[in-house]
């Protein structure tokens, strides 16, 4: 099975599948579709960029699309039957989108409560019957306090990027949320990684689930080609400045370890008569958002950023990565690399090398990461 016409799913979501021009299957999407179409539970470890959205979002719009054509149309207020944790609003921005490429053609309901927002916001955005709801633990967990939210129909219960969930502490919301819906939901969990609390909300929640891992999980994608970059004495900006008077097809990501360099860097690239923007925590929510957007709509060809902008952003614009610092553990890196190269498109990685990363790089290099 390595195409979606393959799969038996309704017209109307093939229909779409036809018009924004998906036909191949991922490897990951190939194994997890099915099981998650078969009502199974489902563990999937895949290499970011590999397609995992479209893994559980397909599936679930197949089911609720059903549900209603039987008959068995959603009509309560604020009582979704597909919910979808997500780590952060940028993320629950992205896969809410996803969703909303079908809802033209399945009339099907997507609503999201995500940090950032106000309370207010949130209790607004659940008015009114709908199907999926795209949310960040922290807020969903409010909303079940003060019973602004009904779990009792859930039939689907998706964690999205769990490792960057759980990594953030996540992990005693994550589990208060399974327990509040119907024991007979089904399951399904996304990851890049498998962290020790990954592994523990796996032995915790999924003991009966079924485990995916693609080939490729925890390696880098084949359509990411690396180049090293030796810095000596700490001279990375003649480089930089180099590399990017070398334009790429698509926009450069540039990662820093610090917000502090974030910030030296970003001033340094402006010096040179560059446009660019900097995405990173401690600064205004709707000036980052408003640089990620600028980013993503090529209005800007060069983003710097800490490692908040390495996990779960989907940015079909990334043709180039460059690490202007190397990250400290090997994990980061797989991240970092993996937001070019993505749904099967071509990407470059280029990593500024000083000596004291060289054990990273002997370690990422043991693991043919390099």
């Amino acid at each position: 099975m390595n195409k979606f016409t393959d799969l038996d799913l309704l017209p109307t979501l093939q229909a779409t599948l036809v018009e924004k021009s998906m036909t191949k299957l991922t490897e990951i999407q190939s194994r997890a579709l099915p099981a998650l179409m078969a009502g199974k539970s489902v563990v999937g470890v895949a290499e970011t960029g590999s397609g995992k959205t479209l893994s559980y979002a397909l599936p679930v719009l197949n089911l609720l699309k059903k549900l209603e054509l039987a008959g068995q149309a959603v009509t309560k207020e604020s009582q979704p039957r597909d919910i979808v944790i997500v780590p952060s609003r940028q993320l629950g921005e992205q896969v809410s989108r996803v969703f909303k490429l079908f809802t033209p053609s399945t009339r099907l309901r997507v609503r999201s409560v995500l940090g950032g927002t106000t309370l207010e916001v949130a209790k607004n955005n659940i008015k009114g019957a709908f199907e999926v709801l795209v949310a960040t633990p922290g807020r969903l967990v409010k909303l079940l306090d003060r019973s602004l939210v009904n779990f009792s129909d859930v039939r689907v219960l998706v964690f999205d990027e769990a490792d960057q969930m759980l990594d953030q502490g996540f992990l005693p919301d994550a589990t208060r949320i399974v327990k509040d819906c119907p024991p007979e939901r089904q399951l399904a969990m996304f990851s890049a990684t498998v962290s020790p609390a990954v592994q523990t909300l796996i032995n915790e929640l999924f003991s009966e689930a079924e485990v995916i891992r693609s080939q490729g999980h925890h390696r880098v994608v084949p359509g990411l080609t690396t180049r090293n970059q030796i810095v000596v004495d700490g001279k990375r900006l003649p480089i930089l400045e180099d590399l990017l008077s070398d334009p790429v097809k698509g926009g450069t990501l540039i990662f820093t370890n610090t917000r502090e360099q974030c910030d030296k860097v970003a001033e340094l690239i402006k010096q040179t008569g560059r446009k660019c923007a900097i995405y990173r925590g401690e600064m205004d929510k709707i000036e980052r958002r408003s640089n990620l957007k600028d980013f993503r709509d090529g209005k800007i060809s060069l983003l710097i950023s800490t490692d908040l902008a390495s996990r779960g952003l989907d940015l079909e614009c990334v043709g180039r990565v460059i690490n202007y610092h190397m990250p400290h553990q090997m994990e980061n890196y797989i991240h970092r690399v993996g937001r070019t190269a993505r749904a099967g498109r071509k990407g470059l990685a280029i990593n500024f090398v000083t000596e004291r990363d060289q054990n990273l790089v002997d370690r990422l290099k043991g693991k043919h990461l390099l």
